[in-house]
């Protein structure tokens, strides 16, 4: 962070706190049985990403472009979970509230990148559908392995560059007033709002991502899912509509899950209650990591078939050493 301090003023004097106190709820009576909960989502959430992960990269059928995608929301998914919610049981479950500056904004930097790529993430798995549904005789021309590899490292290239930015404007704010953040982890916009000093550059660059993280995937794949839907009008029969559009369901599930929390606490932040925006900002971090491999297992074919087939092998082998 001192690249900013250099790059952006000399001799200047931040105050920076020792530390900043994360606050979490406010007047709820045992919410220790909420974190509890939360808990027990993340664990379910490491075995259900875990499990798919193992089923993709043991079965070689399932090496296409499209299930590289999965894999890696899969990843991301666990990488994200493991990268806040140990912290944040830490903070609310051992009552260490007190963060020290430099890792809360570690804590921070690791929170969004993971936030950012869940969501790009969905936009690689929409191009995935549209040039399948659009364009099937292109498809093995178009989306390569070297492509999505291609398309998933640079959102990787992207996210951190984004996430480095927002971190190093924080290091240009002063913290001589209030260090308690109203919130459940080290959340950027309450953080940027604590500062004594002129705080525009961040709330600027605030705004400007959530137009990169949120709103133009969310964009692309709605685009996306328009083309998909007047490509399947021109489709003769309702039967072949449907089969086309069953491959986008699961798909379309983790769009809801992931986008629909995020855009009632947008849309109505200044409205509800710092209890309820916690609620509601947990519940989108946690649910969908969770809920992603439980949809992919139930609504996705070749995963099921995989699925099946890897515990026969594995039975027969037991049935094998046994002899």
């Amino acid at each position: 962070m001192n690249l900013f301090n250099s790059a952006l003023g000399k001799n200047i004097t931040f105050v920076r706190p020792e530390y900043f106190i994360v606050r979490g709820f406010i007047g709820i009576p045992h919410i220790k049985y909420y974190y509890v909960f939360l808990f027990f989502v993340y664990i379910v959430s490491v075995l259900g990403n875990t499990a798919v992960m193992a089923v993709i990269y043991l079965d070689h059928n399932l090496r296409t472009p499209k299930y590289i995608a999965v894999f890696h929301l899969a990843f991301v998914d666990l990488f994200g979970s493991s990268a806040l919610m140990p912290k944040v049981l830490d903070i609310f479950l051992f009552n260490h509230r007190y963060v020290p500056y430099n890792d809360c904004l570690t804590f921070l930097f690791f929170c969004y990148t993971c936030l950012s790529m869940q969501s790009f993430n969905l936009v690689a798995l929409s191009y995935d559908r549209l040039i399948a549904i659009i364009h099937p005789l292109h498809y093995q021309v178009k989306v390569t392995h070297r492509f999505m590899l291609s398309l998933i490292a640079s959102f990787w290239v992207f996210v951190v560059i984004v996430a480095v930015i927002a971190d190093g404007l924080l290091t240009r704010l002063s913290f001589c007033k209030s260090v308690v953040i109203n919130s459940y982890f080290c959340d950027h916009g309450k953080i940027y709002r604590l500062a004594c000093n002129d705080y525009t550059p961040s709330d600027v660059f605030a705004h400007f991502l959530a137009a990169l993280i949120i709103w133009c995937p969310l964009a692309f794949i709605v685009l996306s899912y328009s083309c998909i839907g007047y490509a399947l009008s021109k489709v003769a029969t309702a039967r072949e509509r449907y089969r086309a559009f069953k491959t986008c369901t699961a798909h379309l599930s983790l769009v809801a899950i992931y986008f629909l929390p995020i855009l009632i606490s947008f849309t109505m932040m200044d409205n509800i209650h710092p209890n309820v925006r916690i609620i509601n900002m947990s519940l989108t971090s946690v649910f969908p990591p969770m809920l992603n491999p439980i949809i992919y297992v139930l609504q996705t074919r070749e995963i099921k078939v995989s699925v099946k087939r890897l515990l026969r092998i594995r039975g027969k082998s037991k049935i094998t050493t046994n002899k």
